[in-house]
């Protein structure tokens, strides 16, 4: 999940120098809203390298620790994800959560959601017993910190759902998604497109439950 802080990208490329040691906040704001744009748009190639150019210009600007330059790293992060390159994803997502928590605090908004992540990239590599326990805390945390309607808690509680249904632990991912579609039924409305989403994951997960004197 990619940090919303920068501008939507206009429909041009941005006009930037041509060398990265002379890029300026702007510039860098204008790289990473444009990175995230060709990420949304599924030219994943391209957003790689405007996410890359846009850490390198943080990291100079901010330097390493600064939230501007953690925003960056979890953007680029996100994008190596969506590339399946989890090789440079995940030790950029783990930096990022470590920066974070130091930085920013553990409870911080950006914190935990670089821990959803985090646990998501560890999920995609098929590492479910780091992935689940840390999709658990997140959401113990989310529900602490937001409560237990925030949007973002009910992201975690449908992703922790789906970790459960990875593992194959269907009398936890059931229960789990038919409070999830509940309670987004009840915040967003039946036909928002995320309620939608978590009814075809319930739907899903039943299919894959035996039914009653099998298995």
């Amino acid at each position: 999940m990619a940090d919303l802080a920068h501008p939507a990208a206009p429909h041009r490329r941005p006009h930037h120098p041509r060398t990265p040691d002379t890029d300026s906040p702007t510039t860098d704001l204008l790289l990473n809203a444009t990175g995230q744009f060709l990420r949304d748009q599924g030219a994943i190639g391209r957003a790689i390298t405007y996410l890359d150019r846009a850490l390198t210009a943080s990291q100079r600007l901010y330097g390493p620790g600064h939230p501007d330059t953690l925003i960056s790293r979890n953007n680029l992060a996100g994008a190596y994800q969506a590339a399946g390159d989890l090789e440079r994803a995940i030790p950029l997502h783990e930096q990022t959560l470590a920066d974070r928590k130091r930085v920013l605090g553990a409870d911080h908004p950006h914190t935990l959601q670089s821990r959803n992540n985090l646990a998501a990239a560890y999920e995609t590599a098929g590492d479910l017993e780091r992935a689940i326990p840390l999709h658990e805390q997140t959401l113990t945390d989310y529900e602490r910190v937001l409560g237990a309607d925030h949007p973002s808690t009910l992201q975690s509680r449908n992703n922790l759902a789906g970790a459960y249904y990875a593992a194959g632990d269907l009398g936890r991912a059931i229960p789990l998604h038919e409070q999830t579609l509940t309670d987004r039924e009840r915040v967003l409305g039946a036909d928002h497109p995320t309620t939608r989403i978590v009814r075809k994951n319930l739907a899903i997960a039943r299919d894959a439950s035996p039914g009653p004197g099998t298995g």
